[in-house]
């Protein structure tokens, strides 16, 4: 009697530590995935293109927790480093890299321009100590249109991206004319009960969280959390607040450049023009789903979120045609949760709570 008393207030206390908003979307994609198989979806396929937007976006919210653990909160200027990202692309198609070699020579140019690119937002945001979510989301809008401009300008004359009339690059281009779509995807794929499961993008994401998990407990890192836990005492035992902050930025800041290149290879196409206006949103609610606040992250919060919130709307739009005879409504449905779910955890700032 005594350990069935026992074990029912351990498995209490084990479902108050999940966080509400793990819970809300947890119960939400469980509760769609049932009636997905009810009405006659095949549960591999959902688990499949569950796996799949996973790993679109699994690096682009593993950007956030550089900046959650520093203490300047989400990194909702997440389109500065994407710009990076896709500039990179750019200029590496018009040089017709083809295939692995132009992923490898975006990666090299989307680092050397989200370091820069993270020193100068981490200025900014040291700068404005106290307001950085507040100022975080205009910055991210300023370069979006900024690099509006850029995309109009930029020098480049290759057939298969500019205008066909006038100047300026295309809105998309399609990576299948350089041989480097689904590069990631495709390597070492296979399927097992039917679900897809695309390896080569599954372990570069293990790969980048591993790398993160590993930095948080150097020295370094260590400091990182400390400034964004205590930032007076992480002075107080001489830790530089200002040089930490900066190095969370860069780190998160190189992570959204690099994350909009598996993003764009993982879908086939690099997009322009206003497509990073809003992508620092998904990319925050989906690590707040995974149980981070505002002020901690965890690698383990990016794997839940990135699965269960991408999840979500990958199984709603088949479920929601079986349901219905229009999907227009899957679209407010997002943004609702994807909106509360940062407003949930922007009003518990206060309390650090999950």
């Amino acid at each position: 009697m005594n350990e069935r008393i026992g074990s029912t207030l351990n498995a209490k206390s084990l479902l108050q530590k999940i966080p509400f908003s793990t819970a809300a979307v947890g119960s939400l994609y469980l509760v769609l995935f049932i009636i997905g198989w009810i009405t006659g979806l095949r549960p591999s396929v959902m688990l499949s293109d569950s796996l799949h937007l996973f790993g679109v976006w699994a690096v682009l919210v593993l950007a956030m927790v550089p900046s959650i653990q520093s203490g300047t909160g989400p990194n909702f200027a997440l389109p500065v480093g994407i710009v990076c990202g896709l500039l990179a692309m750019i200029l590496t198609l018009s040089w017709d890299f083809m295939g692995f070699s132009f992923l490898a020579v975006s990666a090299v140019l989307a680092i050397v321009f989200g370091i820069i690119a993270g020193y100068l937002y981490g200025r900014l945001m040291n700068a404005v100590k106290g307001s950085e979510m507040a100022i975080a989301p205009y910055t991210g809008f300023a370069i979006t249109f900024l690099f509006s401009i850029v995309w109009l300008i930029l020098p480049i004359r290759h057939g298969l991206m500019t205008f066909f009339l006038g100047s300026g690059l295309r809105h998309m281009m399609e990576l299948r004319n350089w041989n480097a779509n689904q590069l990631f995807a495709s390597l070492l794929e296979f399927d097992i009960f039917g679900v897809n499961i695309r390896t080569g993008e599954l372990l570069l994401i293990a790969v980048a969280c591993f790398g993160m998990w590993m930095f948080f407990r150097t020295k370094t890192g260590i400091g990182i959390s400390a400034v964004g836990s205590n930032p007076m005492f992480a002075k107080a035992t001489g830790i530089n607040v200002d040089r930490s902050r900066i190095i969370a930025n860069i780190i998160s800041t190189t992570l959204g450049a690099l994350g909009v290149i598996v993003y764009a290879n993982s879908l086939g196409f690099v997009q322009l023009y206003e497509f990073p206006f809003m992508m620092a949103f998904p990319a925050v609610a989906a690590i707040l789903v995974g149980g981070a606040s505002a002020r901690r992250a965890k690698v383990s919060n990016v794997i839940i979120g990135a699965f269960l919130f991408q999840g979500l709307f990958a199984i709603a739009l088949p479920v929601f045609s079986n349901l219905m005879e229009t999907t227009d409504i899957i679209n407010p449905i997002r943004m609702g949760i994807q909106n509360g779910i940062i407003l949930y955890a922007l009003t518990r700032m206060s309390g650090g709570g999950k």
